[in-house]
């Protein structure tokens, strides 16, 4: 193994080490730090961190062999708070007092703490699904939004099922669920249809899952914890899913239109590399979604009774059957 995938891979051997440190308070930082915000066992956030990892590894090994630099060495120190605020901001400032080069942050949650305490690291986001609407200032941040249209989402489901009545589980705690509510909402006239709100926080608010023919489950954290017990109450219900964040299709969502999570990794990991050869965020426009995935769970809609479109069908990224 070369330096440089050392370098880049050591997040793999010393992460607990590194966790303990930042914990206890001590500063620690390589040349150049790379200080990752996840909210925990999200797999959507987990498959873009992989990506992340290794397009940077790639990169650096590429960059070393042309030219024998070492630019792109640098330390990986991953952190996973819990998804509220006080544990994000926490976990921002640890990466402000240890000096890290660049904050890298997955959803609107963490990249809102990263980038609002403090204002000297550069960010790089991903997965945020309206990086301005959520009020993400840009002057020392970049990344890649998530943003798919809520509107082409509801209209596949309204060929699947003719809902009438449709569940939205948001979180009033995260500024971008709040925003796919509000354009679920300027929906229902164009659309016949009216909209429950109902905001899930914990586990136990799943029991709010009554009176409604169809779901549509936002990028929410409470929502993707609590996916377990969603899909099982819309089955004992026959209520359709649909879902604007992706990995959760094999849980029994019916319904996909997500931002590719690959993608996602990859355009933050080139953002990452030029703010490591000394770009400015502020110089690097947000980069929109070039890859978004549609996936149909067939079998879950044949189990409910629903029959899917083939022009439906036909352009799917992924069917399950």
């Amino acid at each position: 193994m070369t330096k440089i995938s050392i370098k880049i891979w050591r997040l793999m051997l010393y992460l607990f080490v590194i966790s303990m440190v930042l914990n206890s308070g001590s500063v620690m930082a390589a040349d150049k730090t790379i200080g990752v915000i996840m909210i925990p066992n999200i797999p959507y956030y987990e498959e873009m961190h992989k990506a992340f990892t290794e397009t940077l590894l790639s990169e650096a090994i590429a960059e070393k062999k042309a030219s024998s630099s070492n630019i792109l060495e640098a330390e990986i120190i991953v952190q996973k708070p819990l998804p509220d605020s006080i544990s994000l901001m926490n976990t921002a400032r640890k990466f402000d007092a240890v000096g890290v080069t660049i904050i890298v942050s997955y959803g609107a949650p963490s990249t809102l703490a990263a980038v609002g305490e403090q204002s000297t690291i550069p960010v790089v986001f991903a997965g945020v699904f309206d990086p301005r609407g959520v009020g993400i200032s840009l002057k020392n941040a970049t990344g890649i939004s998530s943003k798919v249209s809520v509107s082409t989402l509801l209209k596949k489901l309204k060929s699947i099922s003719n809902f009438s009545k449709l569940g939205v589980l948001y979180s009033d705690t995260e500024k971008d669920t709040l925003l796919q509510a509000e354009e679920v909402k300027k929906l229902e006239e164009s659309m016949g249809f009216k909209s429950v709100m109902l905001n899930i926080k914990r586990a136990q608010d799943t029991a709010k899952i009554t009176g409604v023919d169809a779901l549509l489950i936002t990028t929410s954290c409470p929502t993707q914890y609590c996916i377990s017990n969603i899909i099982d109450i819309a089955r004992k219900a026959n209520i359709p899913t649909a879902t604007l964040t992706g990995t959760e299709e094999d849980k029994g969502v019916l319904l996909t239109i997500t931002a590719n999570p690959q993608e996602q990794g990859r355009e933050a990991a080139k953002l990452v590399i030029k703010l490591l050869k000394g770009a400015k965020a502020s110089s690097l426009p947000v980069v929109e979604p070039g890859k978004v995935d549609m996936i149909i769970n067939l079998k879950e809609a044949s189990s409910m009774g629903l029959k899917v479109p083939f022009d439906l069908l036909s352009s799917a990224t992924k069917i399950i059957k």
